[in-house]
């Protein structure tokens, strides 16, 4: 058989070459390497074959013997083999690859076993013949990934095995990783840190500086100080304490864990205690160096990395952004921190540069991995007063103080939403098309909607009528009175039920202001939702929001949350009203439920309302007062013919004069008489439902 001769640019290096004949001849990847049959004979890969210096195939079936031909080629691969352990044991792939492996060494700690696996790996992937060589060793597990190796790189078995741990230096630094779950072929069931990684120890002198780079970026300069957390100051008066122990001290697995939705502030208070602090604060990088995104595996890969290279580091915090990435799983698939479950553990308990952890929702949140973060707090939406601080940090000014209040009244909006809003504003200040308010509300209105929220109302919602007085709310007890016992107080729980429109929510909205406290409204499709489980969590981030913000909360239509469990098909209504009633009686501020359906509702729920108040149709006298306030404020005059019909409605409630009062803006009243038939004609669609004719008949 005739040797090649033609011209081969590559060539292999002493212990690449060793590597490739080790996995030919001792673990027998020449049976598929070599195709022979009666009468076929050729390589699997012609270019290896060239590499490795062996003959070329006959040039006609009649010069081939199977068997002869198998053996020449075997004993051939056997001698180049033998030649090859004479002369290069103690040689390396390449000096600069184990140069860089060396120096990572230093940084790391890594064992004389861990290097070689290293290096063998980072050729493996960045050298297309030693992997094509190795996927002729078909598909590998666990146990016979273990063998291969130890046969290629001729290391015992056991301390294969011992570098392989998930609690060895070489896989906890992330730099080699081993999927023991699977088979796959070499070349997938082991990873190194990332492609990028393994080019660049394989062919370029070792940059660690631009290697982190790659991987963290050393944080921004903090906008806001812990000062501008007022509503976190109880866990901020923790967090800063033990952040300074921890870092004195040298304090291993020190894990915080900040969550709530975007835009809420988490990675300003992160940069914030860092430079309380007075430390160096580093972010993951959600890109690569080419600008793609990297998946929750390669991050964390390199969060593992950044760890061990920094553990000797004084003053410096780690931030992992995005840690849904890591802890969110499938319908049908695990997460990544289910997969790597033990090796994660580990780690959060010993990992040496305090790290916080930062995540939009926890709701897949495993407990086993939730109850290893030392401190874990939700970031929410600022309270109202804080709200308004932001907006007139933000703006400069711009805004005007109503302006400000009424923004200030949503309960989602979030400060990056109002920072990015006025540094449009600020930009275009001198060209803009329409007042300030108007812009900074429209962009802010219009981000809200793309996130799925409700619109900042354009006119205050929680605002009372200004002939509002609790006078003209027919109750059997005093509600002045009770407004004074809650005051005192400061805790109750009240339900009031009666007739729409009888001043229920205004009588909310009354008491809020009498307390000087924020009043929080939350209806039925506020807090219901399509998906089972997801009421719950509203009903408890209600709650929670205004004990937070020292709010009055105020639900209605509460009978969709409290129905009687007896009546119950279905078991998310009974997790709905379990829910309620255990928020109910944890709450220690003031709650108030309305309906209008008082029938039906769960015994259980009745018992834990400290009062519950019957509002009904106005009396004669009360119809009759307020009927000649909204008179003297609309100039007209009252007459005895409009006193008497509005004395004889047995149905009127307040929220009959507001609505006649909407209906006056386009079809003007012009006398008593006009204003006194309007009410009588709400009042007989409320009596006969739609046999009455609708309209406006004076």
């Amino acid at each position: 058989m005739a040797m090649r001769c033609s011209d081969i640019e590559k060539e292999l290096s002493p212990l690449s070459r060793l590597w490739i004949l080790r996995i030919l001849v001792k673990l027998d990847g020449y049976k598929k390497f070599l195709n022979f049959d009666r009468r076929t004979f050729y390589y699997e890969k012609d270019e290896l074959a060239s590499l490795l210096g062996l003959p070329d195939p006959p040039s006609s079936e009649k010069d081939i013997n199977g068997k002869r031909a198998r053996r020449q080629i075997l004993q051939q691969l056997e001698a180049l083999l033998d030649d090859a352990e004479a002369h290069a044991p103690k040689q390396s792939f390449s000096n600069l690859l184990r140069n860089n492996i060396q120096a990572l060494s230093e940084h790391i700690g890594l064992s004389e076993t861990d290097r070689h696996l290293l290096e063998f790996a980072a050729a493996l992937k960045s050298d297309s013949i030693i992997s094509d060589a190795a996927d002729y060793l078909g598909e590998l597990n666990l146990r016979k990934l273990v063998h291969v190796l130890s046969v290629i790189l001729d290391i015992p078995g056991n301390d294969i095995s011992a570098s392989l741990q998930s609690n060895s230096p070489l896989t906890q630094s992330g730099l080699l990783t081993v999927d023991s779950r699977h088979r796959y072929h070499l070349s997938s069931k082991i990873e190194v840190l990332s492609n990028d990684f393994a080019e660049q120890v394989s062919f370029m002198p070792l940059n660690l500086p631009s290697l982190m780079h790659e991987f963290i970026t050393e944080s921004s300069k903090a906008k806001l100080t812990l000062e501008d957390y007022p509503h976190l100051s109880s866990f901020i008066d923790v967090l800063r304490p033990y952040m300074r122990q921890a870092i004195d001290n040298g304090r291993k697995g020190v894990n915080v864990l900040l969550y709530g939705a975007p835009g809420t502030g988490k990675s300003e208070l992160a940069r914030a205690i860092a430079q309380e602090l007075n430390c160096t604060l580093f972010e993951s990088s959600s890109e690569d160096s080419s600008g793609n995104a990297r998946d929750g595996e390669s991050r964390l890969k390199a969060f593992r990395f950044v760890q061990c290279l920094f553990a000797r580091q004084k003053n410096t915090l780690l931030a992992f952004d995005e840690a849904e990435d890591i802890f969110r799983g499938g319908f049908f698939s695990l997460s990544i921190a289910d997969r790597h479950k033990g090796w994660l553990n580990h780690m959060l308990e010993n990992n040496p540069v305090p790290t916080i952890w930062l995540t939009n929702s926890i709701d897949s949140l495993d407990a086993a991995f939730a109850r290893r973060f030392d401190l874990v707090q939700e970031i929410p939406i600022p309270p109202k007063p804080i709200r308004e601080k932001i907006l007139n940090d933000a703006a400069g000014g711009m805004l005007s103080a109503s302006a400000v209040k009424r923004l200030a009244e949503s309960e989602h909006l979030s400060p990056a939403v109002v920072q990015r809003s006025a540094a449009v504003v600020k930009a275009i200040q001198d060209d803009l098309p329409e007042s300030p308010d108007k812009v900074m509300e429209t962009l802010i209105a219009n981000t809200m909607t793309a996130q799925g929220l409700k619109r900042i109302p354009k006119k205050d919602p929680a605002r009372l009528p200004d002939v509002y007085d609790p006078a003209f709310i027919n109750t059997d007890i005093d509600m002045a009175e009770l407004a004074a016992g809650v005051k005192q107080s400061r805790s109750a729980r009240i339900c009031l039920y009666g007739a729409p429109g009888t001043g229920k929510t205004a009588f909310g909205r009354w008491l809020a202001e009498q307390l000087e406290a924020p009043l929080h409204i939350k209806r039925a499709s506020d807090i219901l939702s399509m998906w089972v489980g997801q009421a719950e969590k509203n009903i408890a981030h209600a709650f929670r929001q205004a004990e937070m913000e020292n709010a009055v909360l105020l639900i209605d239509e509460v009978d969709s949350f409290l129905r009687d469990r007896k009546n119950a098909q279905r078991s998310w209504e009974v997790s709905q009203v379990n829910e309620m009633l255990t928020q109910m009686e944890a709450f220690p501020g003031v709650f108030i439920a309305s309906t209008n359906l008082m029938d039906g509702l769960d015994e259980a729920s009745l018992r834990r309302f400290d009062l519950k108040v019957k509002f009904q149709y106005l009396r004669p006298e009360q119809a009759l007062e307020l009927f000649r306030r909204h008179c003297a404020g609309l100039g007209l005059a009252d007459d005895d013919e409009s006193s008497t019909l509005i004395r004889s409605l047995t149905n009127l409630a307040p929220g009959d004069f507001a609505a006649v009062i909407r209906q006056s803006r386009f079809h003007p009243l012009k006398t008593a008489g006009d204003f006194a038939r309007a009410l009588q004609n709400e009042c007989a669609i409320k009596k006969n439902g739609a046999k009455q004719p609708i309209g406006f008949r004076y």
